[in-house]
């Protein structure tokens, strides 16, 4: 184990707090009119998948646990589960939904994501940083607006809403950032 500050603590990573292991979900510093910065964190209990939010002021520290990475292929969904196929050995892993939060929609078959592992326990997975998806709807462009600033809703092939370009139409690609999913280029 190795301690950080807090304001060092990023999606992904796994600490210990309260004698629990957790796995960080979302972080977020924020500075206040008056007073020090404090770090928000949205993080899930590796055991008991329970989610807490806690917040740390920027200096404070906290116990980092040393994971494991290792490159898996995503295989298939079974209920609340996701079952991982080691591209060596070729055995299956299997782990829950809750492992991936809010990118669970983001998952593709056959995608190699990395996870993240303690004594060969999963406690978290990281997917690539953007994936391609195609635009099932997008509304039609109104004349008049700015391409710079404004953004209108679309929804992709996996039903996730994303808020894309005016130039943007149904049936294009485009490139997804998969850590807050939002719109990054247009497919190539």
């Amino acid at each position: 184990m190795a301690k950080m500050q807090a304001n060092q603590m990023r999606a992904g990573m796994v600490i210990e707090f309260e004698g629990a292991r957790y796995t960080i979900l979302k972080q977020n510093i924020m500075i206040p009119g008056k007073g020090a910065a404090v770090i928000q964190v949205e993080m899930r209990n590796v055991k008991t998948g329970a989610k807490k939010d806690q917040r740390w002021r920027t200096a404070d520290t906290v116990e980092r646990l040393t994971t494991e990475d290792k490159e898996f292929t995503y295989s298939y969904a079974d209920d609340d589960n996701l079952v991982l196929m080691d591209p060596e050995s070729f055995e299956q892993t299997v782990v829950s939904k809750d492992i991936l939060g809010d990118r669970l929609p983001f998952l593709q078959e056959n995608m190699t994501v990395n996870v993240k592992l303690i004594e060969g326990e999963p406690v978290s997975m990281d997917l690539p940083e953007t994936i391609v998806l195609e635009v099932v709807e997008a509304d039609p462009v109104v004349k008049g607006q700015t391409a710079s600033s404004s953004y209108k809703p679309a929804v992709m092939s996996n039903g996730v809403k994303v808020m894309v370009p005016p130039f943007i139409t149904a049936g294009e690609k485009i490139v997804v950032k998969t850590a807050d999913g939002t719109y990054y280029e247009r497919a190539k």
